[in-house]
């Protein structure tokens, strides 16, 4: 099996804590409790902020797996590489990688479609020129640079955050709230009620997806066995706290019925805001979409990399130029079949297959932990959790899996 000459230039080393943590926020937060809770309202009623609550400790178990992995074989095209030492398999690494970038590509792909339907509405050019202006403009970004662009991903994703504390600070000044209680969302013992909040943290899970993605830059991060368990740990964290505030802030605001009917839902909170307000906070939801494009750009190139520098995939999607040190080649593969589906294919029903892409994926990496477990540990020095935790994290990976398909 050949590899990449090892004189040939390499990804750079230079993602800290804080810029690293940016990057998964930037591409967990974003599109999902932008748009889930009135879905998950919907099932859950008042109980909706707990069911964000289980699925951030369903998603902490894999989460963990991850931090250990990732800190075991720092490298791009993560997913593959814990495949491929836990299965021994070259071919499961190969298809689980391009798993992962599929889904990547398939998600920007939907993710483009939707800022360019916002920028419609704000300009009233063509949406399909928007969509092929907005795959363009990140893709350029994409190919600059991982500080550069990662820098640009964290100074959205803090544009984002910002638009979300802005959301739970307008909705607790409301003085007449015309949604719950904040004592009526605590749940009591009925079986009902816990049903409704277990059904609508499957929809809650698909809001936490994204923390994988930072194992996808691994190869690229300052002090990997510290700074990316540090990383993926306060993304889940901090996402969890944004998503219980923000949840909590919408069913106190806004009346159940027009809650659970809206696919805008944080918008319902400045109903009565000035039309500065509203157009503000819609113009920081096209930049939220618009980062989650970037972001699964930079995954999806780093995916494919990953696989040709380890001879699975062809050697010159491996190339990095000295000048950018990023993977020139795989980025315009990526910004071109991005390209190619927002322009020919319906891609909702392809973006709703993501979520089942990663499901699968999470189980194989925690048995691949699993196995690893079993084996004299050569890894050397990294963090590490107890056998028990990839246990469960296939467990409930397995069943959100089985539940899609329901």
């Amino acid at each position: 099996m050949g590899t990449v000459d090892s004189s040939s230039p390499k990804l750079r080393r230079s993602l800290t804590t804080p810029l690293l943590t940016l990057y998964g926020l930037g591409v967990t937060v974003g599109a999902g409790i932008y748009v889930l809770v009135g879905a998950t309202a919907d099932v859950a009623g008042p109980f909706a902020a707990f069911s964000f609550l289980i699925a951030a400790l369903v998603v902490s178990l894999t989460a963990l797996s991850y931090a250990e992995l990732a800190t075991r074989y720092p490298v791009s095209a993560g997913e593959a590489a814990y495949v491929e030492a836990g299965f021994q398999r070259n071919w499961m690494a190969v298809l689980v990688g391009l798993s992962v970038a599929a889904s990547g590509v398939i998600s920007a792909s939907a993710v483009a479609i939707g800022a360019a339907s916002y920028l419609h509405a704000l300009t009233g050019l063509g949406t399909a020129f928007l969509t092929i202006s907005v795959v363009l403009v990140m893709g350029l970004i994409a190919l600059w640079g991982i500080t550069e662009s990662v820098f640009v991903a964290a100074v959205i994703t803090i544009v984002e955050i910002t638009g979300l504390l802005f959301v739970i600070g307008w909705g607790m000044s409301i003085q007449e709230p015309q949604g719950y209680a904040i004592s009526e969302m605590i749940p009591g013992l009925g079986l009902d009620t816990w049903r409704g909040i277990f059904a609508a943290s499957l929809l809650a899970f698909f809001a936490f997806v994204g923390f994988e993605d930072i194992a996808n830059v691994a190869e690229e991060v300052k002090e990997p066995t510290r700074t990316i368990p540090k990383a993926i740990l306060l993304t889940l964290v901090l996402a969890t706290a944004l998503y219980l505030g923000t949840s909590m802030t919408v069913l106190l605001v806004v009346p159940i019925e027009v809650l659970s009917t809206s696919s805008a839902p944080l918008a319902l909170v400045f109903a009565n805001a000035p039309e500065a307000i509203r157009q503000g906070f819609a113009a920081v939801a096209i930049v939220a979409t618009v980062n989650g494009v970037l972001i699964q750009m930079i995954m999806a190139s780093r995916v494919i990399y990953g696989l040709a520098d380890r001879g699975h995939l062809p050697k010159i999607l491996a190339m990095v130029p000295q000048i950018t040190q990023t993977p020139v080649v795989a980025t315009v593969l990526v910004v071109g079949t991005i390209l190619f589906l927002t322009q020919t294919l319906p891609i909702g029903t392809l973006a709703e297959r993501t979520s089942q892409i990663v499901l699968g994926v999470f189980v194989l990496v925690n048995l691949s932990l699993i196995l690893l477990k079993t084996r004299p540990d050569a890894a050397g020095l990294h963090f590490r959790v107890p056998l028990f935790v990839p246990i469960l994290g296939v467990v409930t990976s397995a069943l959100l899996f089985a539940a899609g398909f329901l």
